[in-house]
């Protein structure tokens, strides 16, 4: 499916100089805001109380966030687990305060705004202990991504791809996180298994570029590399915006359909496909060129005694 009835001829390596300012800015925000003040980090990695409760009827999840917020609660996740009767509240620690406590004052509260019968059944406290492991093992995570990805685009392409291709990836993580740490929402698991997608969504897009690179420099015997860089740019252009819409067509239906639960997974989604399609034309292309990529380095070798076998 083509988006242009003609392969466009957009000059975008004419501006990577100004997207090159563009992505710095960006990044030293992301940074500056991680430094400053870090990512409102969630009960999966701070630790607090699990709740869960089971209601008669269909709980609702809507009355029962509107409850908390009344009583001052604000850093907390309410969501159904496993039928629309079972409720599961996680409540981060208040200093001063017991979990037996927390759980005793928020099952008091709900009952006094519902006539419907509320079980409490069970009350579990996830130690500050288990929230550090989790952070530990999504970091490492990312850097096994990080070495697997170099490897292969190393082996695939060529090593200047595969640093280029770790240069995208690591502005289009350093921005998508930064937004999380600049706007306050919560960070969780569900948003670090976002993050995590970006990288492989950021990095498809990113092997199709460099994939029309190559056959472009064994194809164009003339042109510079800027030159030949940009029209494998515009002829994979089609590819890349209609990839990119149709995914964020969802993922909106998510953000705003979805509900909470799903709701921050989904805005780092977008966040991060928005970034990674910008990243893939201007980023990971502008950082093959930066770093010396040229039509001799994806060239064929020619095989010894080649000319000799097809003399007569």
């Amino acid at each position: 499916m083509r988006l242009f009835w003609q392969s466009p001829h957009f000059d975008f390596m004419g501006k990577r100089k100004l997207a090159l300012a563009f992505s710095l800015t960006l990044i030293l925000i992301s940074i500056g805001s991680l430094a400053f003040q870090g990512l409102e980090l969630g009960i999966d990695f701070t630790g607090g109380t699990l709740i869960e409760l089971h209601y008669d009827e269909p709980a609702d999840l809507d009355e029962v966030r509107k409850v908390l917020e009344s009583a001052g609660y604000e850093r907390f996740v309410v969501q159904h687990f496993g039928t629309v009767h079972e409720v599961l509240i996680q409540l981060q620690p208040v200093e001063g305060r017991s979990s037996a406590e927390l759980s005793d004052e928020v099952v008091r509260l709900l009952r006094s705004h519902t006539e419907d019968r509320i079980e409490v059944r069970r009350v579990e406290f996830v130690g500050p202990q288990v929230g550090e492991e989790l952070r530990e093992d999504g970091g490492l995570a990312f850097v096994y991504a990080l070495i697997g990805i170099l490897i292969y685009v190393a082996l695939r392409f060529e090593y200047r791809f595969a640093f280029g291709a770790i240069i995208a990836l690591v502005h289009d993580v350093l921005i998508t996180v930064g937004f999380f740490s600049v706007t306050r929402i919560p960070f969780d698991l569900s948003v670090l298994a976002a993050v995590l997608a970006v990288i492989g969504y950021s990095l498809n897009d990113t092997i199709v570029v460099y994939d029309r690179i190559r056959e472009n420099f064994r194809r164009m015997r003339k042109g510079t590399t800027v030159e030949i860089v940009n029209a494998s740019i515009n002829q994979t252009l089609s590819r890349t915006i209609i990839t990119s819409f149709t995914t964020l067509l969802v993922l909106a239906a998510l953000a705003m359909f979805g509900g909470e639960v799903i709701h921050s997974f989904a805005l780092a989604l977008i966040v991060g496909v928005v970034v990674g399609t910008y990243s893939s034309i201007y980023v990971a292309s502008t950082a093959a060129v930066m770093l010396g990529v040229s039509r001799k380095d994806l060239l064929p070798p020619k095989k010894e005694g080649a000319e000799a076998d097809g003399r007569p």
